[in-house]
């Protein structure tokens, strides 16, 4: 499986070291998020990872809704909890990481699984500073730079059929509303077989600490970024 250096696995369990979530972050979703780094204090495993894990390991359904409902640690020994229409990552005492729903027809196609994880981690990984920072500016809102509080929380994806040969996604817009010093964010894109449309996803952020915009902190904010990627890639 192309992701076997991304995870270890031990019977039924797998997990993560700090180094192969690390690697994810930055050579497959391009996600320079310090959160991921192997030395972060904060650290904990890309949520995009738990979600090709799952993909590659459960298949594909034409209804598919994923929640994220806490943080991975590197180390911890998780598994697949599987029922009819419910895939859940949990731990050994059933605390639950991450859940898919999923409905309609189901295939497992490990080529066009892997697609959709490239395509999408690819894309999802460039939120910051792409989507999110027009987003702020046009809200007037930003996060706090020393301790920036944005929370994976849920995505949905929808294929009017699965016999793809050629999956791309694209962008379909995003907005943001904010209320107090809370917001959430809704990113919208398609998925196309060739130039037809074949299904459609959002994926879900909530922000916390917002305060009042400021284009030379936000600047700065993505320049360290920016270096980082350079540095770190």
């Amino acid at each position: 499986m192309w992701l076997d250096d991304f995870f270890q696995q031990s019977g039924q369990e797998f997990s993560f070291t700090r180094e192969q979530a690390s690697r994810f972050a930055k050579k497959i979703a391009d996600d320079f998020n310090p959160i991921h780094d192997i030395d972060a204090k904060r650290f904990c495993v890309p949520g995009d990872l738990l979600f090709a894990l799952t993909l590659a390991h459960s298949g594909l359904a034409q209804t598919m809704d994923f929640t994220f409902a806490d943080m991975v640690q590197d180390g911890v020994n998780l598994h697949f909890a599987v029922e009819a229409d419910e895939v859940r990552v949990v731990d050994a005492n059933q605390k639950r990481y991450m859940a898919m729903a999923r409905t309609g027809e189901q295939r497992s196609n490990s080529a066009l699984a892997e697609q959709l994880t490239r395509a999408y981690v690819a894309f999802s990984g460039h939120t910051f500073p792409h989507i999110l920072v027009p987003l702020w500016r046009e809200h007037g809102v930003m996060i706090n730079p020393a301790r920036p509080m944005v929370i994976y929380q849920s995505m949905h994806l929808q294929f009017d059929r699965l016999d793809i040969t050629d999956l791309q996604l694209e962008a379909a817009g995003s907005h943001m509303t904010v209320d107090g010093k809370r917001g959430q964010v809704k990113v919208a894109f398609i998925f196309k077989d060739g130039e037809q449309v074949v299904g459609r996803g959002e994926k879900s952020l909530v922000l916390s600490g917002l305060r009042e915009f400021n284009e030379a902190d936000v600047a700065g904010v993505v320049s360290y970024y920016d270096e980082r990627k350079v540095r770190l890639a």
